[in-house]
């Protein structure tokens, strides 16, 4: 369940794009920021519009784009208005996930995510759901509303079992910020191997370690292989108590298991992501016991804005100078 299917490191497409005559940025404002940081040794006769489904340059050409930097978060709109450009090469992301580009561009566009990019705030945000569910702070924040106060005894993360499914770049940012809360973690990825973090299980090992997992972190990308991974069994394989985060895909969870679990009042979820998404008003996922909700913001923190505008920079140089792209992934076509 490595995050390489969607980083690029396994797979990826490889063929150099070549020299790119025209980038298309998504608006406005992100060309500025980005054309800003451009030095002067690195400017070249590559031309800068904007082409998107929020905004257009007047007069444009769309059969001049050959390169596309898609918005964020929502770059749904503007995905499905790619078939309208005919020589398109190149798309750049700025997400860490891929799946919303499959069966949308041909196999002659290569496609490249914004990996990196997304770690520390999604790691942050890991960490904070696990804590404010575990010691009730969601529920400490809505007794305000009503002043009222209710001391409990609630479980602490120290000394908890911590379950990552996903060993990519997040995953391991993850890793790194549970560390110092005196935690007992274990990983698993696709394949079972080892790195200076220590032992990586295999998604094979899962059966027989979910019945200790008292934490489950889910960041692993939604594939064929992953889709609905946290099923029934899984979530009944729980032990009472157990509590499962989502920074992944909401995709990676049954939606109906999860609520049928979580209205037994056996086990806790914090979701940052959720299927379907955004989560519609009165779907019983809002009123189980033991949840807490955020509305996928994992990785639209300030940090992002400095970190993808480096990334651009870097990629636009590639492109320019024919150098193979950063993050290149393979994206199935349907």
């Amino acid at each position: 369940m490595s995050e390489d299917a969607r980083t690029g490191t396994a797979g990826a497409q490889t063929t150099p794009t070549g020299h790119v005559t025209t980038v298309a940025f998504p608006t406005s404002e992100l060309r500025s920021k980005v054309d800003s940081r451009i030095v002067d040794h690195q400017q070249s006769r590559v031309d800068f519009v904007v082409w998107s489904a929020e905004e257009e340059s007047p007069g444009l050409k769309k059969s001049d784009i050959d390169a596309v930097i898609l918005p964020y978060p929502d770059h749904g709109p503007t995905i499905e208005r790619l078939h309208e450009l005919p020589n398109l090469r190149f798309v750049q992301l700025q997400t860490t996930g891929y799946d919303a580009l499959i069966g949308k561009v041909g196999p002659d566009v290569q496609v490249a995510t914004a990996s990196g990019v997304h770690a520390a705030a999604t790691a942050e945000l890991a960490v904070a759901l696990a804590l404010a569910r575990l010691r009730g702070i969601d529920v400490a924040a809505r007794d305000m509303t009503h002043q009222r106060w209710d001391h409990q005894q609630l479980p602490s993360l120290a000394d908890r079992k911590v379950l990552i499914v996903g060993a990519g770049g997040i995953g391991n940012a993850i890793f790194d910020r549970f560390a110092p809360f005196e935690v007992e973690q274990t990983r698993v990825a696709t394949t079972a191997r080892d790195d200076d973090r220590g032992h990586i299980h295999a998604i094979d090992e899962l059966p027989s370690l979910l019945p200790d997992a008292e934490i489950v972190v889910l960041i692993t990308p939604l594939t064929d292989r992953t889709a609905k991974l946290v099923d029934k069994d899984f979530l009944a394989a729980l032990p009472d108590g157990a509590l499962v985060v989502n920074v992944a895909r909401g995709g990676v969870v049954d939606t109906d298991a999860l609520v049928a679990e979580l209205q037994t009042g056996r086990i806790h979820a914090a979701l940052d992501v959720v299927d379907p998404e955004p989560l519609p008003a009165k779907h019983p996922l809002w009123e189980t016991p033991n949840t807490l909700l955020t509305p996928h913001v994992g990785g639209d923190a300030s940090a992002f804005h400095p970190r993808i505008e480096r990334l651009l920079v870097e990629q636009l140089h590639r492109l320019q100078v024919g150098k193979e792209p950063l993050n290149l992934v393979e994206v199935p076509q349907g």
